[in-house]
């Protein structure tokens, strides 16, 4: 009886290790950026600049954009970002009155975007003193199993993103605020 039971125990001992290790070995988490910026300038001054989903001219990365579609759900982007470098993306949702479109990239290429099943929204809201704008994404890593390469884990994922939105936002608050 001593030998079953001890048995049992040695069993449900590792059962409970595997377990725990299995637990620790999990896949990519999806992630979430939200950058804001304050523009002194209404939003429909804002919205002038950044509505226009086929135009991406006003962030500085951006060396070109061809699309289709204008700005009804599903239009499609191509976004240059010179030297070869292309992104392709689709809207999801588009509503000039609130100043919103959202928008994903089917098919990310991991060398130009370190993220996989990325979606992304702009928002333009009032202030006291003008607009707020607000960019938030979600993504996953570039790298889908374990132990993820450093250009394709967490941190580069949330660092290229950020990057995007803080330059774009920067770049789109000089540009509006120069002409209001």
């Amino acid at each position: 009886m001593a030998r079953i039971l001890l048995k049992s125990a040695f069993v449900g001992a590792a059962l409970a290790a595997s377990l725990s290790a299995a637990a620790l070995a999990h896949g990519p988490t999806r992630q979430k950026v939200v950058e804001k910026i304050d523009i002194k300038a209404s939003p429909d001054k804002v919205w002038a600049v950044i509505g226009n989903f086929q135009d991406m001219s006003w962030h500085p990365a951006v060396k070109g954009t061809t699309g289709e579609g204008g700005n009804t759900v599903g239009a499609k982007r191509t976004i240059d970002l010179g030297g070869g470098a292309a992104l392709h993306e689709e809207l999801t949702k588009y509503d000039a009155a609130d100043h919103t479109y959202s928008y994903r990239i089917p098919e990310v290429d991991v060398k130009i975007l370190p993220v996989n099943n990325y979606s992304s929204t702009i928002d333009v809201k009032p202030t006291a003193d003008g607009s707020e704008v607000e960019w938030h994404g979600a993504f996953y890593r570039g790298y889908p199993n374990n132990d993820p390469p450093p250009e394709l884990n967490e941190e580069a994922a949330i660092k290229a993103v950020t990057g995007i939105y803080t330059a774009g936002l920067q770049a789109l608050k000089k540009k509006v605020e120069a002409t209001n």
